[in-house]
């Protein structure tokens, strides 16, 4: 990992600075203006233990920050024992992407906001204190969960949704060394400085993630809407993961995406199922409950009763599975 340490050492003092791996998220908004990283550290060629490799065991998956998606998505183990991973990698980008872009850059995609992608117009999360044109603009795309008077734009991956679902761990290296976080605390709600969207220090790369074995892993399963069937982003989007006795629910774990300011995890949602029978009413009520702090705008509040149809669909789906023992 000293290659590592090394790119991670380097880059604090010279910020802006910003690491190239796939460059997917990266290079395009390099060419409308939006980013102008004054140094690019390209990390594709580092070598170290499990930076890119897929490793699953009886104590859970371990994926490195360099596996591309591709990888992720075709794993034979990913797909048979955590297939909510497989689903939303194999859903969230066209093919040339998926053997582009890896799992560490895919995390830390940008938002889709048009606004934020357009340097004509103000954004607070582009320039803050510039203001917010989403609010009073078109916004059929953003978000409803999360939001902050600063900023409501959207967060799109997907597979960071089955990840804060999972209960998935992030790891990372900076120059004061090596960190394990909860993948759930990686990103930040948007709040007054929606510039400042994750927790991670300047420099510091993250190098992994782990998933951590658990009974409800094998009937997991992500589900997304989106206007068309092919390369498009999520209007609503769930990944569930259930652990069931008969129809009753033991253990449930929800993610939730598309019109959320960061990739969500639906405790109430959560707490609304658990120990019940799974039914439709059930998962409607724990639907309405997952959304009830939802914030919608002129052009937006569509997006409440899809992402509620969406999970109810997502987990009658779920507990009809076939799990292989």
């Amino acid at each position: 990992m000293r290659a590592a340490s090394d790119a991670a050492a380097e880059t604090p003092v010279r910020a802006p600075v910003q690491y190239l791996a796939g460059g997917t998220t990266l290079v395009d908004l390099m060419k409308l203006d939006v980013m102008r990283p004054a140094q690019l550290v390209d990390i594709t060629r580092l070598q170290a233990p499990g930076l890119h490799s897929i490793e699953a065991g009886r104590d859970g998956l371990r994926i490195g920050a360099l596996a591309t998606m591709r990888q992720v998505a075709d794993h034979p183990a990913v797909r048979r024992d955590y297939p909510v991973l497989s689903d939303a990698m194999w859903l969230a980008a066209s093919p040339q992407i998926r053997n582009m872009a890896r799992t560490g850059g895919n995390v830390l995609q940008r938002t889709r906001c048009a606004y934020f992608r357009d340097i004509s117009w103000p954004c607070n999360k582009r320039e803050p204190g510039s203001g917010c044109s989403a609010l009073e603009g078109q916004n059929r795309w953003h978000a409803v969960l999360g939001t902050s008077e600063s900023c409501i734009a959207s967060y799109p991956g997907d597979w960071a949704t089955a990840l804060v679902a999972l209960d998935a761990t992030v790891h990372t290296l900076a120059p004061r060394g090596a960190r394990s976080l909860p993948f759930a605390r990686l990103h930040r709600l948007p709040g007054q400085t929606p510039h400042i969207e994750t927790v991670l220090a300047p420099g510091e790369l993250i190098t992994g993630f782990s998933v951590p074995a658990a009974p409800f892993m094998r009937r997991s399963l992500y589900l997304k809407v989106r206007d068309r069937e092919s390369y498009e982003f999520a209007l609503a989007s769930a990944a569930v993961a259930l652990d069931l006795d008969g129809e009753t629910v033991r253990q449930v774990r929800i993610g939730l995406g598309g019109p959320v300011a960061v990739p969500w995890r639906a405790r109430e949602a959560e707490a609304a199922l658990a120990g019940r029978p799974l039914t439709e009413a059930n998962a409607l009520a724990a639907a309405r409950a997952a959304f009830a702090g939802a914030r919608p705008r002129e052009h937006n509040a569509f997006r409440i009763p899809l992402g509620e149809q969406t999970l109810v669909r997502a987990l009658m789906q779920a507990k009809t599975m076939e799990v292989a023992s």
